[in-house]
């Protein structure tokens, strides 16, 4: 046998190969090992015709230090459920709380668990329903000297730096805790994740800070510190920052996705690099739920498909600098995600309370997990047919 498993017959889109058509792809040992018309040789076959696959999607933005941190949900759980294959950790740990989530979840857990690490000791530690703390706002909660020390140390899993600043998250310390975390970035030669809220600092002064390669997540936010003006138009700070190559991440969570802002963006063109949910204990039961709902909102507002599968894999990949991830190009990693698209009428919220009726809604049918498949728990629908 020359495979472990082929998905025989699916609509197969791969941005990163600019493909959309029927044909098989097949995994072995981990990997991408074939990909093209009538594959055979395998252990196992699936049948995934009359459905769609892509890459394995990444939630580039998710807190899954369950158990660490209040906020913190199963990763296993939510990724099987919605069809993710890499689940990216935004700074639920600091320097000081890092060996716990590395030994305790991401080592543990199926799903493959990256993670930026944030510049506060302790990450995002007073997040819950009744305790909100933003851990940037006591600025001797910053630990630079120990973050680059950690992050050197654990570049397998690190992918870059995090840091959140916005009134919730840094009180009145402004850009300062952006300050320190850039000079990490620097330092240890990795990307930065910022998260924003309302103001102080203003979105303009937080983009005109980051570097090429950098990720703005919240980009999308609802006023005040939205990237559109009242006007509907896209405001040009935000311009010159995608020109530059700053990254602009959704990260729909509790508080940061508006219809109202994405009608704007999307009119004047202006499309996410990055789709992802945010999901976090406080917002996992709405509004944002998991990464094919902020998926589906995205294309009942007018994204294509493509596109929108773009955002989640390919796109996301290259925002952590790993090219492997995101694709199905043979030698790529032996993640996939099956995608079925319902039709009908799918009432979507945003997070200020505003409805939109869609008519698709984008399903998690099935993954391939580092090379086998990995089946929601719900389902096992797919044929599994005799070897080829």
């Amino acid at each position: 046998m020359t495979h472990d498993l082929i998905l025989k017959g699916g609509r197969v889109i791969d941005p990163s190969q600019k493909h959309d058509g029927v044909l098989d792809v097949a995994f072995t040992d981990g990997k991408v090992s074939g990909f093209g018309k009538d594959l055979k040789g395998a252990k196992e076959v699936r049948d995934v015709s009359g459905y769609i696959v892509t890459p394995g999607l990444i939630d580039l933005h998710t807190h899954v230090y369950w158990g660490g941190t209040s906020l913190g949900i199963d990763a296993d759980e939510f990724c099987r459920a919605s069809g993710v294959t890499t689940s990216v950790d935004t700074g639920s740990a600091g320097p000081g709380n890092w060996p716990g989530f590395r030994k305790h979840v991401i080592e543990k857990s199926q799903a493959r668990i990256l993670a930026y690490l944030h510049v506060s000791h302790a990450g995002i530690y007073g997040f819950d329903h009744r305790v909100m703390v933003g851990e940037s706002g006591d600025l001797r909660m910053m630990n630079p000297i120990d973050c680059v020390e950690v992050a050197d140390k654990n570049r397998d899993l690190i992918v870059g730096i995090k840091v959140r600043v916005g009134l919730h998250a840094s009180g009145t310390s402004g850009t300062v805790p952006l300050n320190i975390a850039l000079q990490v970035a620097n330092e240890v030669g990795m990307p930065l994740m910022c998260h924003i809220d309302h103001p102080p600092p203003s979105y303009e002064e937080v983009i005109g800070m980051l570097r090429p390669g950098d990720v703005l997540t919240h980009a999308f936010r609802p006023f005040p510190n939205a990237p559109s003006t009242a006007q509907g138009t896209v405001k040009p700070e935000v311009l010159a920052a995608r020109k530059r190559g700053v990254i602009f991440d959704i990260g729909h969570g509790k508080g940061s996705f508006s219809f109202k802002t994405t009608r704007a963006m999307l009119a004047n063109g202006f499309e996410p690099d990055v789709i992802s949910s945010d999901v976090h204990k406080l917002c996992i039961d709405g509004p944002a739920y998991d990464q094919v709902t902020t998926m589906s909102k995205f294309l009942c507002m007018g994204m294509s498909l493509n596109n929108v599968i773009a955002a989640s894999t390919l796109n996301a990949g290259m925002a952590l600098k790993r090219p492997e991830y995101g694709s199905l190009k043979v030698g790529s990693l032996g993640d996939a995600t099956v995608l079925t698209i319902k039709e009908g009428k799918f009432d979507y919220v945003d997070v200020v309370g505003e409805h939109l009726i869609g008519d698709r809604k984008i399903v998690s049918e099935g993954v391939v997990l580092k090379g086998a498949w990995w089946h929601p728990k719900r389902s096992n629908k797919f044929r599994k047919v005799e070897a080829a």
